[in-house]
């Protein structure tokens, strides 16, 4: 009961920090050209435009820290979703490895969105653009040619297209924790004055350029570094000739806290089910849980590889659900031979964990930190990859149940070390199954917790459905999708 009384004190106090950020903003949503747009300005304001673009894989939502905290400051902001991404119903399409495919074909949609913002806001000056990640270098290259756009900010940049005189208005904002980004930071700013570094501006003649670094973040949390989106605003008023006085709030660790709190209070929810839980089987012996562990790991990718379709419009999402399929039935096969077996199935626990996962702490994710929700086209993807995340999970929950901690994070770790091999044994064609890495390991970080807490309740059958159908859903919003068919 304690832990379940702080879990809903944090769980309040997280909520009132995070609606602050939004208290007062008008905020709408709606569409041009296909390409769903989040509006966020102060009633009445007449500020200047700034457009903001997401990373590859993220969504309007990750902006929304810098996004607000501009609004506050008088702008009116236009956050949008790359095509592929988000609740953007668009693929991403052409050539990602041409200049002149891919990257030309986003460099369209951020002007389609900067031309609808002039119109809808009757705006006839520069309009500043903002981005992370695959987003600076979009943000830029439009930058060079459109004479609309003015002052740009780049957070966790990197772009071939930066030169000694272009962009001529340019913050770099880099994560303490981002070596190799900051290094393009520090070069970028070099080039305007050499032996110049972090933290000063530099001019020469039509050119003003800066390199800062955000404390204690890496390529997400500088999204919400307060240092970072205080120098934005700063920089955006010294382009215009304009003075803001706002306080820039912490929202990171809130949404942190906010997240955590959720998945605790799972833990006292679980205890309200019913206790129909078959007894926990001992740990699997040496030999045994060598085997369980190593031969799907090695036979996983070695017979995946052979096989390459193109059913799924997303990157390495056919792989990625032969992957899954492979490596859970051959590890529940090993199980089974070994006398474990997938049982203790209560449907009320199953729907309590998807609610939990998806309803509560999904909700709470899309609002304050990345898109959780699938359009329509998605759901045949994750209704795809479920064939392969059940067996997947099913096998997991069978054989984490009851095991020592070194033996579930060995089993983790197996899985992933199996992905590497795949990446080693197809490079060209399976290199973004890397970016997936850090998804299992939130998900095994987050829903592990979970499931686990409902297994000891209701048996490992029941976590393992549930959390098979999670993991279906958040790989199935969480990567691009991409038909390769258009050419730039």
């Amino acid at each position: 009961m304690l832990a379940g009384v702080f879990s809903l004190v944090l769980i309040g106090l997280a909520l009132w920090q995070l609606e602050g950020q939004r208290r007062g903003v008008d905020i709408a949503s709606f569409t041009v050209s296909d390409t769903p747009i989040t509006r966020m300005a102060m009633p009445g304001a007449d500020g200047p435009v700034v457009v903001v673009a997401h990373g590859f894989a993220g969504s309007r939502q990750m902006m929304q820290a810098y996004g607000l905290d501009l609004a506050r400051a008088g702008y009116r902001v236009w956050a949008f979703d790359f095509e592929g991404h988000g609740r953007n119903r668009v693929p991403m399409s052409g050539d990602v490895n041409r200049i002149d495919g891919t990257t030309r074909l986003l460099i369209a949609q951020t002007s389609r969105v900067v031309t609808a913002a002039m119109a809808q806001e009757g705006f006839s000056g520069k309009v500043a653009l903002l981005g992370h990640s695959m987003a600076t270098d979009i943000i830029i290259r439009t930058a060079l040619e459109d004479a609309r756009i003015g002052p740009v900010v780049a957070i966790s940049a990197f772009s071939q297209a930066v030169t000694a005189t272009d962009p001529d208005n340019l913050l770099l904002i880099t994560g303490a924790w981002e070596v190799g980004l900051r290094g393009f930071a520090r070069e970028a700013v070099a080039m305007v004055t050499p032996g110049a570094g972090e933290g000063v501006t530099v001019q020469a003649e039509a050119v003003t350029r800066r390199a800062v670094v955000a404390p204690w973040a890496e390529h997400v949390a500088v999204l919400h570094s307060r240092v970072g989106r205080a120098e934005a605003i700063d920089w955006l008023d010294a382009a215009y000739g304009r003075t803001s006085d706002v306080a820039v709030r912490a929202t990171g660790p809130w949404f942190l806290a906010l997240m955590a709190a959720i998945v605790a209070l799972a833990a006292p929810l679980a205890r309200l089910l019913p206790q129909s839980a078959p007894p926990v089987p001992g740990a699997l012996r040496g030999g045994q849980f060598t085997l369980v562990l190593l031969v799907p790991a090695l036979l996983a990718p070695l017979l995946a590889v052979q096989v390459q379709t193109r059913l799924l419009p997303v990157l390495v999402a056919d792989y990625l659900a032969l992957h899954l399929a492979l490596y859970g039935l051959i590890q529940l096969a090993l199980m089974w031979h070994f006398g474990r077996r997938a049982i203790g199935f209560n449907p009320v626990a199953v729907l309590a964990l998807l609610v939990w996962g998806l309803g509560v702490f999904g909700v709470a994710l899309d609002r304050y930190g990345a898109n959780f929700w699938p359009t329509p086209e998605r759901l045949a993807i994750i209704a795809a990859l479920s064939l392969g995340a059940l067996p997947f999970m099913l096998a997991d929950a069978v054989l984490t149940r009851g095991a020592p901690l070194w033996q579930r994070l060995v089993t983790r770790g197996g899985f992933l070390a199996s992905l590497g091999l795949a990446i080693l044994l197809d490079t060209e064609r399976l290199f973004f199954l890397a970016m997936i890495a850090p998804v299992i390991l939130l998900f095994f970080l987050i829903y592990g917790l979970m499931g686990r807490w409902v297994a000891a309740r209701a048996g490992a059958l029941s976590a393992g459905l549930a959390l098979g159908l999670i993991l279906a859903w958040a790989l199935g919003v969480s990567f691009p999708l991409f038909s390769p068919g258009v050419t730039g």
